[in-house]
């Protein structure tokens, strides 16, 4: 099982020099991918509640800084070479689909192939609203924006008609590196959102589970992927706990996770922080060797 890290952007890690000793330091102890999440907006009172927590409560800050998680993972990949990269996850109905399409190409150029664009459909109304998009029906936008980005992946020029997007006969370069495909994974622990990872993407991204959870989500997974005939060995599933231990990794490999995202905030000097990750390194890489 591949041991990613879910620690960029918040806080402490989004101090530019904390980024590049936590993402040399992980890629030098043997962290298979860099994590990274999006919220463009964060209120002092919210009433939507947040999905990840028993309380419905976000524990980030309203106040903290929150780093954009392309412009964090494109630093990220200016430090690194072989380390891979993801958001976990970018809120994709808030954004224009043809500057994302354009802006996750460039990164995995820049990055030399080593980008996973992750999205989820997003939970805070309040935060839709300041954005001027509607909170209703975004599911069914994530899905045509999620179409529409790949043919502008694979196409140039390019032409989409849909509900909600429209272009013909455009072009926006550049284009992925692995023959305009970019892998894609979703976010949300809802069975929702299980079956649309498994129709619409090459991986789901669990977020906060309890181990007791994992594997009634893993036969959702599997379940789907039987329906629509997809191998459930070539369907990547990461997910990060709320309450694991090392000792739960053997049976989260047999349960059919392929990646462990260790979900953590770097203390606030670069050499604390690489000693930070040399200690996750430690206790959770070891285990899955």
């Amino acid at each position: 099982m591949r041991v990613g890290l879910h620690a960029l952007g918040i806080g402490d890690g989004a101090r530019p020099e904390v980024i590049r000793a936590v993402a040399t330091a992980a890629e030098a102890h043997g962290f298979a991918r860099l994590w990274c999440g999006e919220h463009v907006v964060l209120v002092d009172t919210p009433v939507s509640p947040y999905p990840y927590s028993a309380d419905g409560r976000i524990a980030v800050p309203s106040d903290a800084d929150w780093l954009d998680p392309l412009l964090a993972l494109s630093f990220a990949a200016a430090v690194t070479g072989r380390i891979e990269l993801a958001t976990g996850v970018l809120l994709l109905p808030e954004h224009n689909p043809l500057v994302v399409a354009k802006q996750a190409a460039t990164l995995d150029v820049l990055s030399a192939g080593r980008f996973t664009l992750g999205v989820g459909i997003g939970w805070s109304a309040e935060e839709f609203a300041a954005l001027g998009v509607p909170f209703i029906g975004r599911g069914r936008r994530s899905e045509e924006y999620l179409a529409a980005m790949r043919t502008l992946w694979t196409d140039d020029p390019a032409s989409f008609a849909g509900e909600f997007i429209r272009f013909d006969t455009i072009r926006v370069n550049p284009k992925p590196l692995r023959g305009g495909r970019l892998p894609v994974v979703l976010g949300g622990n809802t069975e929702v959102a299980l079956r649309r990872a498994v129709t619409l993407a090459d991986g789901w991204y669990g977020f906060n589970l309890a181990v007791a959870e994992v594997r009634s989500r893993v036969a959702v997974i599997a379940d789907e992927c039987a329906r629509h005939d997809r191998a459930l060995d070539e369907f990547t599933v990461a997910l990060s706990l709320s309450d694991g231990t090392p000792e739960d990794l053997p049976s989260l490999a047999a349960a059919g996770v392929t990646e462990l995202v260790v979900v953590g905030a770097p203390p606030p000097a670069p050499d604390a922080a690489a000693a930070w990750i040399a200690e996750l390194a430690r206790t959770w890489i070891r285990r899955t060797a």
